[in-house]
């Protein structure tokens, strides 16, 4: 790691990515996106099943640090916000967030793309770009109309209205309430349970989720084809191998 920022613990199938400045309420500088990047990159490929992020201290994470982003604004496609940005959007992986405090700016994009988001009471998720002349990122322009609505998208994306945790789990931005205190080790119980199950049907049935066919007729045929590679993967042998294997034969 370049920064003590970030924290970073595999255990197992579990990559846990922790931000870890709670002084500036989990503020992201540079250095810690491109931390994050190169992490979700090397857990394509490094045998994790869950990722999972969490912020320290009272808040999960404020969005960009201001004054880092404006001293080194992002000028090509691979500075690290954007490298973060992608590695994210496009990860393999199943990705759970444990979110406490205000969730701001990308601090809430980012739970976008997770398949996952647990949210203590106190949290409130929050997306101020055009307050601060900006235009919101991550691919929210795409995905917040595409959840909510135009016009819901509207009050969070124009208005930048703040989203309390049950209003966030109503809309559909969060998955659940968690008492306060425990998002993280919800989390961790969530994490446990998903890595018990066939990698390589987590993988592809998040592919398929997230696949832009979006006609019913042309989804079956997708999913046939995959069904079908599925069958021939040493895996669903060995799990079908296991399930008869299992069975009590009859007396």
């Amino acid at each position: 790691m370049s920064t003590p920022d970030i924290q970073v613990t595999r255990t197992g199938p579990l990559t846990h990515i922790r931000l870890n400045r709670p002084a500036k309420r989990n503020a992201l500088t540079v250095a810690m996106y491109a931390d994050m990047a190169e992490t979700l990159a090397a857990a394509e490929g490094d045998g994790t099943v869950v990722v999972l992020f969490s912020g320290a201290g009272a808040g999960f994470c404020a969005g960009n640090d201001l004054a880092d982003f404006v001293s080194s604004p992002p000028s090509t496609a691979e500075a690290p916000v954007f490298r973060f940005m992608h590695a994210l959007a496009g990860a393999s992986k199943i990705v759970i967030a444990a979110v406490q405090g205000r969730a701001v700016g990308i601090g809430t994009t980012m739970l976008l793309h997770c398949d996952f988001v647990l949210v203590e009471p106190d949290a409130e998720l929050r997306m101020p770009f055009v307050d601060l002349g900006l235009v919101p990122e991550a691919g929210s322009s795409l995905l917040v109309p595409e959840l909510l609505g135009q016009r819901r998208a509207a009050e969070l994306l124009l208005l930048g209205e703040a989203v309390p945790a049950g209003r966030a789990v109503e809309l559909g931005l969060a998955n659940r309430i968690v008492p306060k205190g425990e998002a993280l080790a919800e989390a961790f119980t969530l994490a446990g349970r998903l890595a018990q199950k066939p990698p390589g049907a987590l993988v592809a049935t998040k592919k398929l989720m997230k696949s832009p066919v979006r006609g019913l007729a042309e989804r079956i045929e997708e999913e046939n084809g995959v069904f079908a590679a599925r069958l021939r993967t040493e895996e669903v042998r060995a799990l079908i191998s296991r399930f008869f294997a299992s069975r009590t034969p009859p007396r």
